[in-house]
């Protein structure tokens, strides 16, 4: 199955929802359609054109938006006012802004995370979702990221990551990259933030390729994701303890189809089965892939289950 050509966004602009943050938001596809309201990675990651290929533009009506902090939205590289609960609240404010009332929900990896959180808050928005590399946000997926299977399928890249790390300080790994991303000094920052979106980029695909992920990092002191998301990431992402699986019952009727790479080294398989048994509606499918959407098994399941929505 070929991705859908994409098009121009029938509409954009910024929605100011409050403590100081506007965000950019851009409508797409067919205004009259099903809608859909797309939750990109990261934290921090924004959105890209290239998302909008899972989409066709004749059938949904897609909203996208880049989350505090990061993409076109304003203030950029801003982690003031920006938790979890602060995204939550924006995307009930921005469907109020255009008036949707009932979505489907459309996120991958944090992006998962964040459209749980949302569904939790309000399931009466929400007419379906489709989560791919789930991240419950709970310390067994904390840990998977930074001392699971990486260690041992891409030894090289995570000796890379650790290496800038003091021994004294390899207990709190996240928490000691975070802040030096968040770092005064720009060399420092620079340093840990290449470093940090070198470890994460290396281990995200079925297959490794240096050249494409240098290549895709050469623009990395644009893209503020490394610093939100270590910002996130030492906080525990701002969530109580397996708040997702405590509350998975208020979305237990929701109809759900979740996609997750088998050898996915960023986010636990485990942790997409506990989700799926919690979620009565839901389908699991496990695919011949790793964590990105861009692997080809995760694209071509992705477009199929939206194929079938059509």
């Amino acid at each position: 199955m070929k991705p859908h050509k994409t098009r121009t966004s029938y509409k954009k602009g910024f929605v100011n929802v409050g403590q100081g943050h506007e965000l950019y938001y851009e409508c797409y596809g067919n205004p009259k359609a099903k809608p859909v309201l797309f939750l990109h990675g990261g934290p921090g990651g924004g959105f890209r054109k290239t998302d909008k290929r899972f989409f066709n533009p004749k059938k949904f009506n897609v909203i996208f938006f880049d989350q505090r902090g990061c993409g076109k939205s304003k203030p950029f590289a801003s982690l003031k006012n920006n938790k979890t609960a602060n995204l939550v609240e924006d995307c009930k404010k921005l469907l109020a802004f255009l008036g949707l009332e009932k979505v489907f929900l459309f996120g991958g990896s944090w992006g998962s995370t964040l459209g749980l959180c949302y569904a939790i808050k309000y399931p009466e928005t929400v007419s379906g979702m489709l989560l791919r590399g789930i991240f419950l946000s709970n310390s067994q997926d904390l840990d998977y990221f930074i001392e699971g299977p990486a260690r041992e399928m891409f030894p090289k890249q995570w000796q890379r990551f650790i290496e800038n790390v003091p021994k004294t300080e390899r207990r709190q790994i996240v928490e000691f990259y975070a802040k030096k991303i968040n770092s005064k000094n720009k060399k420092i920052s620079k340093k840990y933030g290449f470093e940090f979106a070198v470890y994460e980029q290396s281990i995200m695909r079925l297959e490794y390729d240096q050249k494409k992920v240098l290549k895709k990092l050469k623009k990395w002191k644009k893209n503020t994701w490394p610093l939100i998301e270590s910002h996130y990431l030492a906080n525990k992402c701002f969530l109580p303890e397996n708040h997702i699986l405590k509350n998975a019952h208020k979305i237990s009727n929701i109809p759900t189809i979740i996609v997750h790479g088998r050898y996915d080294c960023v986010c636990s398989p485990k942790s997409a089965l506990k989700l799926h048994k919690k979620l009565k509606k839901s389908r699991l499918t496990f695919v011949a892939a790793g964590h990105s959407a861009s692997d080809k098994a995760i694209e071509q399941k992705i477009l199929a289950e939206m194929k079938k929505l059509e």
